[in-house]
């Protein structure tokens, strides 16, 4: 892991450089496993923030050497279950710790909130990091985006 990561909550401050770090590294880090069909049609609906997700007090940024680098967040989904969300790290910045580090953020806020079962709708490209992560596969789910435009991604859980 990188010596200089911080984590910290997320603000309506921070809204246009998690918006930027979508746009820039989800085309990149997904383009491996996605047809240009879905590139075309999804991917602008998904590589944008979540006003309400970034103020809302559970979403964090990783930063390192002056610059966002990663972030991630959860909702709460029911009475003690949580879910994983727009969790995302710098293309340039891969294999470095820092998906790790907001997940582990992730599952300690949301454990000591009460939450026992953290759940997620991973890209095909995030699944063999949430298997690292503890989590388990449920299947292949399409998320509709809009009428007519849906994400294939894949739903995986684990207790926590």
């Amino acid at each position: 892991m990188l010596d200089t990561l911080t984590l910290r909550r997320s603000d309506l401050r921070d809204l246009a450089a998690v918006d930027a770090l979508l746009a820039r590294s989800y085309p990149r880090l997904l383009r491996p496993d996605y047809p240009p069909s879905v590139m075309v049609t999804a991917l602008p609906i998904i590589a944008r923030a979540r006003p309400g997700l970034v103020t809302s007090g559970t979403y964090y940024l990783a930063e390192a050497a002056g610059q966002v680098v990663g972030a991630g967040g959860w909702s709460r989904s029911g009475a003690a279950r949580g879910e994983v969300r727009h969790l995302v790290c710098d293309d340039r910045w891969v294999r470095q710790g820092i998906g790790r580090a907001l997940i582990g953020r992730v599952l300690d806020e949301a454990r000591a909130a009460g939450m026992a079962e953290m759940v997620c709708q991973s890209t095909r490209t995030a699944v063999p990091f949430y298997l690292a992560m503890g989590f388990e596969v449920l299947g292949a789910v399409d998320v509709p985006l809009r009428p007519g435009i849906s994400f294939p991604a894949v739903q995986m859980r684990r207790d926590i």
